[in-house]
């Protein structure tokens, strides 16, 4: 459900090829956006005011707040002048359980672990991806990161903001989300996926952005056995899909990608690749 535009057009005096011209720009909107559960704020984060409801829910699912969609009772849009707010209401047992462990986030674009009470909740252990034993064609991966860019609309528009996306290997592309911050994003995916009935643990998320640890970790939430990514990842993401039992490729670029973790799901055309820590 849309909110608003995710994009307006500006004015710009552009200077291109030593030469200056009045012009206009499609611009991304970047807006407040308070998640709320039973009343109480828990989080506000600046994000792009499209797919709110997947947002709601993915970020419910990632941040470990619900363990199901249906223990989300209700979800509302209520937007005011100073951003959206997205009211949830929890059944009884989840609202206990988020009372107990209440805390307030205040994060801007980029930010994934603002507020944050103690070193353990930064460092949480992420859960353990079984995935479903598929295996995936290296050249298929690859192709299907060529593929994405084409289904960013409003990158296409704008050039501002991330894309994640799912991707199975049979039945090819499943929901896209974009956002202009990359976690948004995928809990945006998340909560789609979820919408969706589909199942994350037999396809891979594709990610326009860097890979860093609460990517990795949001991505374990939904039983993600695979993430692409066409940026390179930190020691601490390498580490944290290692533990997950996730397999990790980063830096995909035309040319190709390397694979950081769990290589035993992926068919390398060089079967010569090293296989140790599979």
């Amino acid at each position: 459900m849309m909110m608003g535009a995710t994009f307006t057009r500006h004015r710009e005096i552009a200077w291109r090829g030593g030469q200056t011209r009045s012009t206009s720009r499609l611009i991304a909107e970047e807006t407040a956006i308070a998640l709320t559960y039973n009343g109480s704020t828990h989080a506000v984060m600046m994000g792009t005011p499209g797919d709110l409801e997947d947002f709601g829910i993915g970020f419910s699912l990632t941040e470990a707040i619900v363990e199901h969609e249906s223990e989300i009772r209700s979800i509302e849009l209520i937007p005011n002048e100073l951003g959206v707010e997205v009211r949830m209401w929890l059944d009884g047992d989840r609202a206990a359980f988020l009372a107990a462990r209440r805390r307030a986030i205040s994060g801007p674009v980029g930010c994934g672990l603002c507020g944050i009470e103690s070193l353990e909740q930064a460092r949480r252990a992420p859960s353990r991806v079984a995935g479903s034993g598929i295996v995936f064609h290296a050249r298929d991966l690859l192709s299907a990161m060529q593929a994405l860019s084409p289904l960013q609309i409003l990158n296409q528009q704008t050039r501002s903001v991330h894309a994640a996306a799912f991707w199975h290997p049979r039945t090819g592309f499943g929901p896209v989300r974009e956002d202009v911050g990359r976690h948004n994003a995928l809990d945006k995916l998340a909560g789609a996926i979820v919408r969706e009935q589909k199942s994350a643990r037999d396809g891979a998320v594709l990610l326009t952005s860097r890979v860093s640890v609460e990517m990795v970790q949001k991505a374990a939430m939904i039983g993600a056995p695979v993430i692409v990514a066409v940026s390179a990842p930190t020691a601490l993401a390498i580490q944290t899909a290692e533990e997950a039992g996730i397999t990790l490729l980063a830096v995909a670029r035309d040319d190709g990608y390397g694979v950081f973790t769990h290589p035993r799901r992926v068919l390398l055309p060089d079967e010569a690749a090293p296989r140790a820590g599979c």
